[in-house]
């Protein structure tokens, strides 16, 4: 069930900067508000020019300043809408790997509670951490211990680095995607794509009016869910099984 978005300024400067770039056209793009935080909804609609195939992007934009990225820890297996009327959130995804036994790969830290350790593996190339409010994106060989962090997350890969798309991504598999990015020091995004390849992925949030320093791919595929809570309603995308956690966004 979506709410309904209406066309801003922002939306219309990201449609022409997608439009410019080689593989992705846009055929629409609408924002909404969210009822508190600042936190705003930007859905974009693209058509990969080379193919043909279309892929839908939904963002939820905020500022650090006036809402807090929390990392909700979910061993009881509820969904994501669920969860996020119980926490009233204003914006979620789900999160990072987990096992077959629905055991989190990967650091994970809820609410300033260790969960699961840091390791070391391909996969687990990056880490959210929410530090004195702080979000940022590292990769894991910069990532050291952070006594005060209220949230992390260990997954990967890193899909933007440095404003510019990473090289040598998986360019053949197209899949639902869920991520989070950084711009600017107190900017950032959560949001969901579906379908697309990584490198795809890597490109469309390369765009310059995004403005995205670093950007991180989350669990995809069946975990991948996107939910957010707007002035005319809410728009939940559901994940098509169970996942041990979820990235959410609440106003301060």
């Amino acid at each position: 069930m979506a709410g309904k978005l209406s066309l801003s300024g922002a939306a219309l400067a990201l449609l022409l900067a997608l439009s410019a770039r080689a593989a992705w056209s846009v055929s629409s793009s609408e924002d909404e508000k969210a009822t508190a935080g600042g936190i705003e909804h930007r859905r974009v609609i693209l058509a990969e020019k080379s193919s043909g195939n279309e892929a839908t992007l939904d963002l939820a934009l905020f500022s650090t300043k006036s809402a807090a990225v929390r990392v909700i820890d979910n061993p009881d297996g509820a969904d994501l809408a669920a969860v996020m009327r119980r926490m009233r959130g204003v914006a979620g995804v789900n999160g990072g790997y987990f096992d077959p036994e629905n055991a989190p790969v990967g650091l994970l830290v809820s609410d300033g509670k260790l969960i699961a350790p840091f390791r070391k593996a391909r996969l687990l190339s990056g880490v959210m951490i929410v530090n004195k409010g702080r979000l940022e994106l590292l990769r894991s060989a910069e990532y050291s211990t952070r006594k005060t962090a209220t949230a992390a997350l260990q997954c990967g890969p890193f899909l933007v680095d440095g404003g510019k798309p990473v090289a040598g991504l998986n360019d053949t598999r197209s899949a639902r995607r869920t991520f989070i990015f950084t711009s600017g020091s107190d900017r950032g995004a959560i949001g969901f794509c579906s379908p697309v390849t990584l490198a795809g992925l890597g490109e469309i949030l390369a765009a310059p009016e995004l403005k995205v320093q670093r950007a991180m791919n989350l669990d995809g595929g069946s975990s991948s869910a996107f939910w957010f809570s707007g002035e005319s309603g809410v728009t939940s995308i559901g994940e098509q099984k169970t996942v041990r956690n979820f990235v959410i966004v609440t106003p301060k």
